[in-house]
């Protein structure tokens, strides 16, 4: 059933801005310079590689994926703590597709009581027209939301136009056909069943909710005892007990999960607010105060019937602490995007043999050194290695160009490049069995350091 208010206007605000950015999102440029995509936010999986706007992630900073899930996880307990179920009635994606195909479905069709007249009707030519618009359009904003998705992982306009020409990748269509069924699905025929029977997070945050946390309460201390507006006003003219609930169950009809609020909290409430609006519009029409339901605590409906003030108390230990925490990892992923390298170097060193004693008493170790280019343009680097006495000397097999004794090594753009290095310590040097060392790689033009360590053996 249809209301408006507060709360559902804060819903379709929701709606259409996080829609807004899923359907849009993919067909904003951003500029990286040349051998670069200019997609805002794409994942490239071929190039194995992940773009937001100016950042860029590289398969082997999974931990980055890690930090983000961390945050969302913390994100939701701090919702829950303040809350409860709020991401679950404004942010869901099922909610708000739901709400669309809701939506859709009323301006077709009409409001609930035209739906169940129209559901009991016979089949006519009116009722079939409905039914095929209904679904037509369902279908239409399901496939978009797979089309949509499907965006993230090419350039969107190049794939919009090979989909249009038959010319995509079959993948493409059939993650469409997938998305666009379990939208179809989900969004048009589950609904509410998904949240209460498939979706794990009532039953996580019902451990996670205390006390202190807002949740959609019926004022029972206030509606109590209900009953029609004529009877109670009856009772009430009699000094008899009488509460402002009229029981119109119109809070009942609103929910988008069957939840009779005046029940008390449950666990198939999401949070959503609408029956707040319903309740509001019906006390305004009979002339009672509104909030009758509201974002209130079981605390407060006490400290009501005691006499005393409601409190409200958002800033607590629990929320303090999700708080910092989120804080906390997302300054540590910020610290380590910002002083992250744009190269990478590492070293293997042989296994047989572990050394080799020249003919002149220095003393060769071989090392497999594989260079990372992490930019869109070619570079150029120095390789030098610390941790050994004067006169250690450096050859890279296959590189002619030296630099003061340090291989000149050049590596395409967003390439790795492996070469053979040979180290000889100086003749006659008196070597320990095992010495620290560390390979340094500098980029010549931006003086980028990066360094792996290793080790030098001798008998």
């Amino acid at each position: 059933m249809a209301t408006h208010g507060t709360f559902r206007r804060i819903k379709w605000a929701i709606l259409f801005v996080t829609l807004g950015i899923y359907y849009f999102l993919p067909f904003i440029r951003w500029d990286r310079g040349p051998n670069a995509p200019d997609q805002a936010v794409l994942i490239d999986l071929e190039g194995r590689r992940a773009y937001f706007f100016f950042i860029e992630i590289w398969p082997q900073e999974v931990y980055y994926l890690t930090g983000l899930l961390i945050v969302a996880a913390l994100t939701l307990f701090l919702m829950n703590a303040v809350a409860g179920r709020i991401w679950c009635g404004y942010l869901c994606p099922q909610t708000v597709w739901t709400d669309l195909f809701l939506w859709v479905e009323s301006k077709i069709e009409g409001d609930r009581r035209d739906r169940i007249a129209l559901d009991n009707a016979p089949m006519s030519l009116s009722k079939l027209c409905k039914r095929v618009a209904k679904h037509t359009s369902w279908l239409m904003i399901a496939w978009w939301t797979g089309g949509a998705w499907v965006l993230y992982f090419s350039d969107a306009p190049t794939l919009v136009y090979e989909l249009a020409t038959f010319q995509a990748p079959w993948a493409a269509y059939l993650w469409i056909g997938i998305l666009t069924t379990t939208t179809y699905l989900l969004a048009g025929f589950m609904r509410e069943q998904v949240c209460i029977y498939m979706c794990p997070w009532p039953r996580i945050q019902a451990a996670l909710t205390d006390e202190k946390a807002l949740n959609v309460t019926y004022r029972w201390d206030r509606g109590e005892p209900r009953g029609p507006l004529k009877r109670n006003k009856e009772l009430a003219d009699q000094g008899l007990p009488a509460g402002d609930c009229i029981d119109c169950a119109q809070c009942f009809h609103v929910c988008p999960t069957g939840v009779d609020i005046r029940n008390g909290l449950q666990l198939d409430c999401i949070q959503c607010g609408l029956c707040i609006d319903a309740c509001d519009n019906v006390m305004t029409k009979v002339g009672k105060p509104t909030g009758l339901i509201g974002y209130d605590t079981d605390e407060n409906i006490q400290r009501r019937l005691d006499g005393k003030d409601p409190i409200y108390e958002i800033v607590r230990p629990r929320t303090v602490i999700y708080a910092v925490l989120i804080a906390l990892v997302g300054a540590i992923m910020l610290y380590a995007l910002l002083s992250r390298d744009f190269s990478g170097i590492s070293a293997v060193h042989d296994r047989n043999p572990i050394f080799v004693v020249q003919n002149d008493g220095s003393i060769r170790n071989g090392y497999t050194v594989r260079l990372m280019n992490k930019r869109n343009f070619e570079r150029s680097f120095l390789v030098n290695i610390e941790g050994l006495p004067t006169g250690t000397r450096i050859e890279a097999i296959g590189i002619d160009h030296y630099f003061e004794g340090r291989p000149y090594v050049v590596v395409g753009p967003d390439q790795t490049r492996e070469i053979r290095v040979l180290v000889y310590s100086p003749t006659g040097a008196q070597m320990p069995s095992s010495t620290p060392i560390t390979f340094r790689l500098t980029d010549t033009v931006m003086g980028e350091v990066t360094t792996t360590k290793g080790f030098f053996k001798a008998p």
